[in-house]
């Protein structure tokens, strides 16, 4: 099922027009699995899921993370699940790594990251994909280029982690198991890419709305 899902989101995304966007933003957003302590601990996700800290929302939280490759229309290109404290550097070269399709034929890619995504040992990792990193700059650094973009793109980013938590209900999965969960986030990956699909393909004005399936 996961690896079916997998190739129809692949599929779909691949056939709009938002595909070839020169520019992707990346960001993780928190999937929640547990409340209670007791439930944490008797999970079948204790060891994958743990505890992290959502900025956002100035929260803690007991699950994992997806971290998404997207359009700035909100399109998805590449994605991945972690532990919440996993180093989202590390995650997000997992799908560039795991298909190399995903930057084959593209020139200029560039990605906009918040300052979590550093390093010079990453960006060279990123430039040998042919991507450029765009992100602020961190205390102590110099000014980075475009930093301009980085505040409103903040937040159509929050709008695409809203439209997850909010319509698709990302945190209230249901998932009990690593595979169940893993299955549960790509039906909602598929979901908002198939409704992008759709609304590419008869020309609608916002491709990202889940307006007209929201009943």
């Amino acid at each position: 099922m996961a690896d079916t899902l997998r190739w129809l989101i692949a599929v779909l995304a691949r056939d709009t027009h938002l595909w070839f966007d020169d520019v992707w933003v990346v960001d993780s957003t928190p999937v929640e699995c547990a409340r209670s302590r007791e439930a944490a601990h008797s999970s079948e996700l204790a060891g994958w899921a743990e505890y992290g800290y959502c900025a956002s929302h100035s929260r803690y939280f007991w699950g994992l993370r997806l971290h998404l490759f997207r359009t700035l229309h909100g399109l998805p290109v590449g994605f991945a699940v972690s532990g919440a404290k996993a180093d989202e550097r590390e995650v997000l070269l997992g799908p560039l790594e795991a298909d190399p399709t995903l930057t084959c034929g593209r020139t200029g890619q560039a990605v906009i990251a918040d300052r979590h995504y550093y390093g010079r040992q990453f960006e060279a990792t990123l430039h040998g994909h042919g991507i450029t990193l765009l992100r602020p700059a961190r205390a102590g650094e110099t000014p980075r280029p475009r930093a301009a973009l980085f505040k409103p793109l903040r937040q159509v980013i929050e709008s695409i982690n809203d439209t997850f938590k909010g319509q698709l209900d990302l945190e209230h999965d249901g998932g009990h198991t690593p595979l169940g969960v893993w299955v549960r986030v790509l039906r909602r990956v598929l979901a908002l890419t198939a409704a992008i699909w759709h609304n590419d393909h008869i020309g609608a004005p916002t491709p990202r709305s889940l307006i007209a399936y929201d009943h």
